[in-house]
């Protein structure tokens, strides 16, 4: 058995290299912007790769190639049904709805006069999304019908940057007044209203589609659950303030008691209903009633380092500190053993 792992700084592969080493799994690095990386895989069991949403070249190929492994009859980390919804908000919604996920009302279209129409007869205010985007760089609050129809017509003639440089900017400026960020990312925010990260310049400009979602009200948090093989674990994150979003605010808590178990159970129904490896479900509360946004495969794994423990399957609390990046090796060692 050996697994190839893709080696990227500050990525998911420092920490599985490590417990590879200590436990004696064997490994060897391979390069999946090579063009031989098929035949660096031909003495591989396994491909671990930590696809980063924000790496331009991750952008252009990291579906195809890790799909075309996973048809080579290679285990893969993360899998097709793992991967081909990261970072993509509009497929999130077809697949949400395919399992009947408690979703609020979303809406997209993909032609100006459908959308207008809606508008005419829908309330505000709505969530204005674009398909990519973490930490709610690309979310805005649309509060009016006259917005969203200013929103609209840009959606179907210029069409929006992938990266939003005022509200990354305000962003910026927030946690370096929080001393949460320092002078040095406050400039690059300064930097980026000239020269868009990599990342965006790959993806282009988005339009030809408008994505709103159901404001759900009321809220001062959200709960990011994370479903890695029999095991989750949580956060909740505090919004900014007056701002509807928590994601990336920076402001989280771990304390077993801001979680409920009916929101852990659904979490693990929906990763099962998904045949995902790992799934990261951000959640919202009103009424009563408990709603998902989105989920996603990948997170910062530092922010998740203070938890003060998981759950398993059965919904029993286990504390103290863990490694979410180990189980998903011990994941991939358990598939390759169940192929052989």
């Amino acid at each position: 058995m050996k697994i190839g792992i893709h080696h990227s700084k500050d990525s998911f592969s420092e920490r599985w290299i490590t417990y590879c080493d200590e436990k004696g799994i064997p490994w060897k690095q391979v390069d999946c912007y090579s063009n031989n990386i098929m035949q660096q895989l031909s003495d591989c069991d396994a491909l671990m790769w930590h696809v980063n949403q924000n790496n331009p070249k991750d952008k252009v190929f990291a579906k195809q190639l890790t799909y075309s492994v996973q048809a080579a009859g290679k285990t893969v980390f993360p899998d097709f049904n793992t991967l081909w919804h990261f970072d993509d908000k509009v497929g999130q919604k077809y697949l949400l709805e395919a399992i009947n996920a408690p979703m609020p009302g979303t809406w997209i279209f993909y032609d100006k006069n459908t959308a207008f129409q809606w508008v005419n007869e829908s309330t505000f205010p709505k969530v204005f999304k674009l398909r990519g985007g973490g930490g709610s760089q690309n979310v805005r609050l649309v509060r009016n019908a006259r917005q969203a129809r200013r929103m609209i017509r840009k959606a179907f003639r210029s069409g929006f940057l992938g990266y939003y440089a005022i509200g990354s900017m305000k962003e910026r400026w927030r946690k370096y007044r929080l001393g949460k960020s320092n002078f040095k990312n406050l400039i690059e925010g300064v930097v980026r209203f000239i020269i868009p990260p990599p990342y965006a310049r790959v993806r282009g400009r988005e339009k030809g589609y408008i994505y709103f979602q159901e404001f759900i009200p009321e809220n001062d948090f959200d709960i990011r659950i994370i479903i890695i093989g029999d095991k989750a674990f949580a956060i909740k994150r505090m919004i900014r303030k007056d701002d509807f979003r928590a994601s990336g605010s920076g402001m989280v808590l771990y304390e077993k008691e801001h979680f409920d178990d009916e929101t852990v159970r659904l979490s693990f129904k929906m990763a099962d209903q998904l045949d995902t490896q790992n799934a990261a479900f951000d959640f919202v509360y009103y009424d009563d009633k408990i709603y998902v946004l989105e989920v996603s495969f990948g997170f910062i794994k530092e922010v998740y380092d203070p938890c003060t423990g998981y759950w398993d399957r059965d919904l029993v609390w286990h504390g103290g500190q863990f490694n979410p990046c180990e189980w998903m090796v011990d994941d991939i060692v358990e598939r390759i053993k169940r192929k052989a």
